[in-house]
Formats: C-alpha cells, sequence, structure tokens
C-alpha cells in the first residue's frame, strides 16, 4: 500500500501542480448524469467526484462510466442517477502519501484517475496520468542522456574509426568528383 513520503518533494502535495489545479467537479449521488455531463462539459472535466453531506469521497464518475454504464445500456440520462453508474469507493491518496507509490499503482491497476483527499477524507484535488507524466518526463529525459553518454563514451573508438572513414569517404568522393 502507500506510505506517507519519506523525502520532501515526494509528497503528492509538493509537487507544482498540486497547488495550482482547479477544484475538482463535485456532486451528490442522487445528481442526474445529465446534470453532471453538463457541468463537465462547461468546465472541460473528465470527471465528476461523488461526495456524501459530509463532503466525503464515495466515487467517481468519469467519461468511460458514462459511455460504458450509460450511453453503452441505453439508459436515460436525465433520469439515471450518478450512484447508478458511479465507481464506488475509489482508490483515495492522502495529500502526504508518496507520489511514485501512486503511479506504480495507477499504472499496475490501469486507473487514470486519483482523488487527493486531506486527513479529514475530504476532495482536495484529482490527480490524473498527465500530471504524473509531467513528473516522470524530466526523470526520462535525463535517463536518455545518461544512456546515450555511456554508450558513446564506451564505444568510443568505433565512433571514432567510424567518423575518420566516413569524413575519408567524403573527401575522397569530393576528389575524384573534382578530377
Amino acid at each position: 500500500m502507500t506510505q506517507t513520503a519519506q523525502r520532501p518533494g515526494n509528497r503528492l502535495m509538493d509537487r507544482p501542480e498540486y497547488k495550482t489545479k482547479m477544484k475538482p467537479l463535485t456532486r451528490s449521488p442522487a445528481t442526474s448524469v445529465f446534470d453532471a455531463v453538463s457541468a463537465m462539459s462547461e468546465k472541460n472535466y473528465g470527471s465528476v467526484i461523488i461526495v456524501d453531506a459530509q463532503e466525503k469521497v464515495i466515487g467517481v464518475v468519469t467519461e468511460r462510466d458514462v459511455m460504458n454504464k450509460l450511453v453503452g445500456k441505453g439508459l436515460d440520462a436525465k433520469t439515471t442517477s450518478l450512484s447508478e453508474i458511479m465507481t464506488e469507493n475509489p482508490r483515495l491518496a492522502q495529500e502526504t502519501d508518496d507520489m511514485l507509490d501512486w503511479l506504480r499503482i495507477m499504472s499496475n491497476e490501469r486507473f487514470r484517475r486519483l482523488p487527493v483527499v486531506d486527513a479529514e477524507g475530504r476532495i482536495k484535488a484529482v490527480f490524473t496520468q498527465g500530471d504524473f507524466v509531467s513528473y516522470t518526463w524530466p526523470d526520462l529525459i535525463y535517463q536518455m542522456k545518461s544512456i546515450a553518454t555511456a554508450t558513446i563514451t564506451k564505444n568510443w573508438a568505433p565512433f571514432l574509426i567510424g567518423g575518420g572513414i566516413a569524413l575519408y569517404s567524403i573527401v575522397m568522393v569530393v576528389v575524384v568528383g573534382m578530377m
């Protein structure tokens, strides 16, 4: 399971995007799917977080849920409530959880949205796979640079020989072409 991050900067709440994230779209379980989807469309959100009377997370409805559980089954969006199509008891992260733990869990369990709650269980943010990509992208670039450097350094002699042969070939083509 996840644990509180041991190093500063590894907590979900330490991520730069955490502070600037817009408040998640929340609705009660009795809200119609039509009303929720209208709000999702208006705000350009991919999900709505279902909360109880104490504002604690009890479910999530994503675009995929709407397609598979409503449209795919021919239900009426105006008469179907969110509670009928929501994913109940979703995985919830604490603000202080380690980001890398959640990156691994989301990848292994194949879900794309992670509600983040405070110590009282109230929704604070929703992290998406895109948020995690922004975290890992600089690391991937650094790793590729390190691999390229190690490969070139390790194989320096063949690179020099190959470069010399290429340069010699070009010079010979130019010289022969001038004759």
